[in-house]
Order: C-alpha cells, then structure tokens, then sequence
C-alpha cells in the first residue's frame, strides 16, 4: 500500500513540477502515473548502481551530483516516453529535480504518518 501512496505523490509533484517549469510537460494525469511507475522502477533498479558507481563525484560536490542523477533518471523517462513526458533540456532537468525533491520534502513532512 505504502509503494502506491509513493507512486500517487510522485504524479501529483510531476504534474506540479510540470505546472513550474514551461520545458517540462506531461500530456495528462495518466502519463504522470505512468511516469511515475517508471520512476519507482528507475530508482530501484539503477538508482543505486549510479550511485555507488559516482560516489567520489558525489562526496566531492558535497551531495549536489545527485541532482544530476535524478536529472538523468527524468531525461532518461521522458525518452522512453516519447511525447507524452517532454523536458527541453538538460538544464531544465536539473531543476526539475531539484523542485521534485523540494516538493518530495515538504508533502513528506506534512504528510507523516504518525507512529505511535
């Protein structure tokens, strides 16, 4: 159940991130959700290879290359989505990433179960 709740706020914050940026457009809430899928699946998988792979470059930047992971992660689920998920370019990526992870935190913080 928790994975579906991750893969419902993951196509709300793409959808917002989409209303953000004008270089980052989904076609509708479908292809958020698909992309969304893709996304939990791209972070399961190679997500962790590409981060171990690029540890020294990230201990070096203190952490900020991960942007450009998540950035390749998005540019790489818009190809294999075609026109559905469009993002103008790389940069536009980055920051993309950057508003996700921002938009992750907060719904992550305001949103917590409580565990008792």
């Amino acid at each position: 159940m928790g994975c579906l709740v991750n893969i419902v706020i993951n196509a709300v914050v793409l959808l917002l991130t989409g209303l953000i940026f004008t270089g980052f457009e989904l076609e509708n809430v479908w292809a958020a959700l698909i992309a969304a899928v893709l996304l939990a699946i791209v972070n399961t998988i190679v997500r962790p290879i590409l981060v171990v792979l690029t540890l020294p470059v990230t201990v070096l930047t203190l952490g900020i290359f991960l942007f450009v992971i998540n950035a390749a992660m998005l540019m790489f689920i818009a190809w294999i989505m075609g026109g559905a998920f469009v993002i103008d370019g790389f940069g536009t990526a980055i920051l993309a990433a950057v508003v996700m992870a921002i938009l992750n935190a907060i719904i992550n913080v305001v949103f917590k179960p409580v565990r008792q």
